[in-house]
C-alpha cells in the first residue's frame, strides 16, 4: 500500500500534471512545435470528419449534411494540403530553422500569430464549408495572413543565418504554398476555376512533396547515424535540385493536362526516391521503432510515383485512367500520412522529455494507416466506389484518434522531465 501511495504521489511530477485551463494558453505557447502540433493534431480529425460525412452523405443519400459553397473534393484537397498538414510543418520549421542556422529560438510574438491565423482561419473555413461562402472567404483570408506571418518569421531567420540549402528549399516551397492558397481564395471570391485546379496541384507537388523530402533528406540520415553504429550518411548535394526540377516538371505537365507524358518525369522520380531509400540503408535501421517508422514511411514514395508512371503509360497507350486517383492517395495517405505519424511522434517524444520510443499507440496508428492507404487505393478499383471511399475516410479517423488524444494530452501538459519548452 505504501508503494502505491508513493507512486501516485510521484506520477504528476514524472508525467506532468494537467494544468489549470487558465495556464493552458501559456503552456501551449511555450514552444512553436507545441502550439502548432496541438492545432495539427486537432485538424487531423476535423478535416477527415467533415470529409467522411460528405462522402457518406453522397453514398447513402443523407440530406442533413450541408453542401459546401465550392466543390467538396476541392475543399477537401485544399484544407488538408494548406491547413491540416502545414500546421505540423510550421511547428517543425519554426522550431528548427533557428537551430539549423545557429540562431536563438524564435520569440512567441513570431509564432503565435501563425497559430492564430492558420489554425483560426482553418476553423473558420470549416464553418464556411457548412454552406456559407462569406465565412469561407474570411477563413481562407485569415489562413493566408497566418501563412504570411510564418514566412516573415522564417524569412528573417534565413536572412540572418545565411544560405542553408534545406532551409532555403523549405522556404521556396512555402512561397509556392502562399501562391496556391491565394489562388484558391481568388477562386472562391469569383476568379476562374482553373485557379482552384492549380492551387491543388501546387499544394501536392510544389509545397508538400518538396518540404517532406527536404526534411527527410536532412533528418533521416541524421537520426540513423545517431543510433546505428557504423551507419554511412548519404546526403548528396544534387538531391534537392534534382527533386525540384522533377517535381516542377510533373507539376507543369499536370497543369497542362499532358497526362500521356507524365511517365517521362514519374519514372525518374520513382527511381530517384527508390535510390534514396536504398542509400539510406533501411535494413540497418529497423531498431529502434521510431527510426524504423521513418524508413518504412519513406518507402511509399517510390511506390506512389511508380503508380503515377504506370497510370501515365496506360493512358498514353489508350487505356484511360485505370488507376483513377490511386497514385495521388498513395502519395498523400501513404507517404504524407505515414511520415507525419513517424516524424511528429519522434519530435513529440523528444521535445516533451519522454523516451525516444514509438510506443504502442503510435505503432497502432502507423499500422492502421497502412491499411487505410490500401483501402483508399483499392477504392479506385472497387465497383461500389462511393462506399469504399467513405469506409477509408472513417478508417482514417479510427486510425488516428488514439494517437491524437495522446498527442493532445502531451501538448497540454508540462514536459515530463520538468524542463522548459
Amino acid at each position: 500500500m505504501k508503494r502505491i501511495v508513493i507512486a501516485i504521489e510521484e506520477a504528476p511530477r514524472n508525467r506532468g500534471a494537467f494544468p489549470d485551463l487558465a495556464e493552458l494558453p501559456r503552456l501551449l505557447a511555450a514552444a512553436p512545435h507545441r502550439l502548432m502540433f496541438f492545432a495539427g493534431a486537432t485538424a487531423v480529425i476535423v478535416s477527415m470528419l467533415w470529409w467522411a460525412c460528405v462522402l457518406a452523405a453522397a453514398r447513402f443519400g443523407w440530406t442533413h449534411v450541408p453542401a459546401p459553397p465550392v466543390p467538396a473534393g476541392w475543399a477537401h484537397a485544399v484544407l488538408t494540403q494548406y491547413g491540416m498538414l502545414p500546421m505540423f510543418m510550421f511547428g517543425f520549421l519554426l522550431t528548427v530553422f533557428p537551430r539549423w542556422m545557429n540562431q536563438p529560438a524564435l520569440p512567441r510574438r513570431a509564432y503565435v500569430p501563425v497559430f492564430a491565423g492558420v489554425f483560426g482561419g482553418y476553423v473558420v473555413s470549416h464553418v464556411g464549408l457548412l454552406g456559407h461562402a462569406g465565412i469561407l472567404i474570411a477563413g481562407l483570408s485569415l489562413m493566408l495572413a497566418g501563412w504570411i506571418a510564418a514566412m516573415v518569421a522564417l524569412g528573417r531567420v534565413l536572412v540572418r543565418g545565411g544560405v542553408d540549402r534545406h532551409a532555403l528549399s523549405c522556404y521556396v516551397a512555402l512561397a509556392f504554398g502562399a501562391c496556391g492558397l491565394a489562388a484558391f481564395l481568388a477562386f472562391v471570391i469569383g476568379a476562374p476555376w482553373q485557379l482552384a485546379y492549380v492551387a491543388i496541384k501546387l499544394g501536392t507537388f510544389a509545397l508538400l512533396l518538396p518540404i517532406y523530402f527536404t526534411v527527410c533528406h536532412r533528418m533521416i540520415p541524421f537520426f540513423s547515424s545517431s543510433v546505428v553504429p557504423g551507419y554511412r550518411v548519404v546526403r548528396p548535394a544534387w538531391s534537392l535540385p534534382a527533386l525540384w526540377i522533377l517535381a516542377l516538371a510533373h507539376l507543369a505537365l499536370e497543369s497542362m493536362h499532358r497526362y500521356e507524358w507524365l511517365w517521362l518525369v514519374d519514372v525518374p522520380l520513382a527511381a530517384f526516391f527508390a535510390w534514396h531509400w536504398l542509400a539510406w540503408q533501411p535494413w540497418k535501421a529497423m531498431r529502434p521503432g521510431l527510426l524504423a517508422a521513418l524508413h518504412l514511411a519513406f518507402a511509399w514514395l517510390p511506390i506512389a510515383f511508380g503508380l503515377f508512371a504506370a497510370q501515365s503509360i496506360v493512358f498514353a497507350s489508350g487505356g484511360g485512367f485505370v488507376l483513377g486517383r490511386a497514385p495521388v492517395h498513395a502519395l498523400t495517405v501513404g507517404f504524407f500520412g505515414s511520415m507525419l505519424v513517424a516524424m511528429v511522434t519522434r519530435v513529440t517524444q523528444g521535445h516533451s522529455g519522454r523516451p525516444l520510443d514509438m510506443g504502442r499507440i503510435a505503432w497502432l496508428c502507423f499500422g492502421a494507416l497502412q491499411v487505410v492507404a490500401v483501402l483508399r487505393i483499392g477504392a479506385e478499383l472497387a465497383s461500389d466506389h462511393g462506399l469504399w471511399l467513405a469506409i477509408a475516410a472513417f478508417a482514417w479517423i479510427a486510425a488516428f484518434l488514439p494517437w491524437v488524444v495522446r498527442a493532445l494530452a502531451i501538448y497540454a501538459t508540462p514536459r515530463a522531465d520538468g524542463k522548459p519548452g
